[in-house]
């Protein structure tokens, strides 16, 4: 898979794409990240990338031109085009993998006030991480790489990802390890059976307690 990421702040990555999964992922040629600063491909004389909102209004505006220079530079026909938004459509597990059979994808990340209008035309996905406000798109695309590049084959375990949380609309069972008590608190005894299809049945009723519990919407859909 390759990804490619627009944003003004290609610094802000750094961290997150050089360490654990994600790095292991890169080493191991299992997806290819690149990083682009928009900025880059203005034709304003004055390296400008927004401008203030017609109309009237707060703050200022990403202009469509750069945007739209940089996604067709690197757009191919196995491009898919992702648009980070609070108005996109919430963010799912299913979604990731879906996303994670693409072959190429392309995010744009919005910032300021927010973006001309006619940039959602390039776009075949508008993606929100939640009902909140953040300050750019940098943060929710890497919610987004993180989550679908951990589904890429070979990239962990397929059994690990199989049982995640949301997985069957369930949240996760409970784990333990070392050591069997802790603090007087101990582990199931069900874990220490070896029967399992016991640990099977206990672990599915304690996913579907918790969900019932915490997250009731989940078992409705």
């Amino acid at each position: 898979m390759k990804i490619d990421i627009l944003t003004l702040f290609p610094n802000m990555f750094d961290g997150v794409f050089s360490e654990s999964i994600i790095k292991r992922a890169i080493q191991n040629n299992k997806v290819e990240i690149n990083l682009h600063d928009f900025r880059d491909f203005t034709d304003d004389p004055h390296n400008k990338v927004d401008d203030t909102p017609y109309g009237g209004g707060a703050g200022m505006v990403l202009m469509a031109q750069p945007i739209y220079d940089c996604v067709e530079s690197l757009k191919s026909d196995d491009s898919f085009i992702i648009l980070m938004t609070p108005d996109g459509v919430s963010y799912k597990q299913s979604m990731a993998y879906d996303l994670s059979k693409k072959k190429h994808i392309i995010i744009i990340c919005g910032h300021y006030e927010g973006f001309d209008e006619r940039i959602r035309n390039l776009c075949d996905l508008e993606v929100s991480i939640g009902d909140y406000v953040l300050t750019g798109g940098e943060i929710p695309s890497m919610a987004i790489v993180d989550s679908v590049v951990r589904l890429l084959p070979g990239v962990i375990n397929e059994q690990s990802h199989m049982e995640d949380s949301f997985n069957n609309s369930l949240l996760d069972y409970p784990t333990y390890t070392k050591p069997r008590v802790f603090r007087g608190m101990e582990v199931p005894d069900v874990l220490l059976s070896g029967d399992h299809k016991k640990i099977d049945e206990y672990r599915y009723r304690e996913a579907f307690n918790k969900t019932k519990s915490r997250r009731p919407d989940l078992l409705e859909k």
